[in-house]
């Protein structure tokens, strides 16, 4: 039976999945790959998961969530569990862990509000469950966008999230709000705007994220959330974002990409440590460090690919003028560099390492090690960390330079180090 077609915000914020069925021969039969979602049944107050074909469009599993203990998660990515209703041992294969755990976390909610309350699906069929449009973003409509933000059940928080995704200027006109509220010293208003954001960040849709964490809203965000009504003092979190953290080129990095997803990765981190460390779950920290993981990979994908700047760290790193505090940021910007090459896939960390080693860079790890400078001393841990990244990445790399005559140096300090 074919299912109705769901607009292209809906299908994003649901969860890309394998279907997988048990065969009577004890083989598991991919059924197909679409989106699952947690919805309720045609005509029905019960909750089911559905996967939508991600190409046709048509069911591929329509299943009634039980409250017998019958689902398994297994691996971080499957979900898995014996059909009563048919019999059968069925599977689903996530793309992302979080989409395993986002979809694992509803099945475990419907479940306890079947077990406490099976007569009264409240927990999901709320107050908003007609809800066909986002209230006007105004001053006197925050107490209505909080009511249809902190009140919506399941099923009313997937059309929220389709519904605040639709709208093009909905976080501009909130942030704007934001803006007057402060200006005005509106109290009120700003603890109204704290748990809107709160809520929309709690929906865990990556979608919303890209949207308020991009360049233009993300310090506006982080201004909304200093205003916790059960804090009794503001919290100054952008004053010490923009007095406090400084950060230095170690070396001038000219791609602006690479600068706004630096920038970017601080902030979500802040946001994830320090914001909003209260009132996250593990679900959506785990959707915040995605995020970073995959920002972590597009800066080092788009340096390494970038032969002139790979160029010029190394001539810095040779060159006889450079100064020793310098040199010290420059090796600790190598270090890092290293250790977010874990964010790419196998095989470019690999070349990475590859070219890096061709670059020359055991013989600066080598030159470090051996340095009198106090300033350099202090990199110790950071030159030694680069080798064992080395090691963990392909020892042949390393092993294949230390028997060679330029490598003898190198291993010399290390049996130094070993020895003392």
């Amino acid at each position: 039976m074919g299912a109705p077609e769901k607009s292209q915000a809906n299908a994003n914020s649901m969860q890309r999945v394998k279907v997988y069925r048990l065969s009577d021969d004890g083989k598991w039969d991919d059924q197909g790959t679409g989106h699952v979602t947690v919805d309720f049944l045609e005509q029905s107050e019960e909750l089911g998961l559905f996967v939508i074909d991600e190409e046709d469009h048509e069911t591929l599993l329509l299943h009634r969530i039980s409250s017998d203990d019958i689902y398994r998660k297994q691996e971080d990515t499957i979900i898995s569990w014996r059909d009563p209703e048919y019999s059968t041992e069925l599977a689903l294969s996530f793309q992302e862990t979080t989409g395993c755990s986002y979809i694992w976390d509803h099945i475990c909610t419907v479940q306890r509000n079947l077990h406490f309350n099976p007569l009264n699906n409240e927990t999901f069929h709320s107050v908003n469950s007609d809800l066909r449009k986002l209230p006007a973003v105004e001053l006197s409509s925050l107490p209505l966008i909080l009511k249809t933000v902190v009140e919506s059940g399941i099923a009313d928080q997937m059309r929220l999230t389709e519904l605040i995704l639709n709208d093009q200027e909905f976080f501009r006109k909130l942030m704007d709000l934001f803006i007057v509220c402060e200006d005005l010293e509106n109290i009120d208003g700003l603890h109204m705007i704290y748990k809107i954001v709160k809520g929309i960040i709690l929906l865990n849709s990556p979608q919303i994220f890209e949207k308020i964490f991009g360049d233009e809203l993300i310090m506006e965000i982080i201004g909304s959330l200093e205003y916790d009504p059960e804090v009794p003092h503001i919290q100054h979190h952008r004053r010490f974002l923009k007095e406090h953290v400084v950060y230095k080129e170690a070396i001038p990095i000219k791609e602006p990409l690479v600068l706004s997803k630096i920038h970017q990765t601080y902030r979500i981190g802040y946001l994830k440590d320090v914001v909003l460390t209260r009132i996250v779950d593990e679900v959506t920290v785990a959707n915040l460090n995605s995020i970073i993981h995959a920002n972590n990979a597009i800066v080092v994908s788009l340096l390494k690919d970038d032969s002139t700047f790979i160029q010029e760290l190394f001539a810095r790193l040779r060159s006889p003028s450079i100064s020793a505090e310098s040199k010290k940021n420059l090796v600790y910007f190598l270090h890092e560099f290293c250790s977010l090459s874990k964010s790419l896939q196998m095989v470019q960390q690999l070349r990475l390492f590859r070219d890096l080693m061709n670059e020359g860079i055991f013989d600066i790890v080598a030159d470090a090690l051996q340095s009198e400078d106090k300033n350099l001393v202090l990199t110790g841990g950071c030159r030694t960390d680069i080798l064992i990244l080395f090691l963990n990445q392909d020892p042949n790399l390393l092993r294949s330079y230390v028997v060679r005559q330029e490598g003898v140096l190198l291993l010399g300090l290390l049996v130094c180090m070993a020895s003392g």
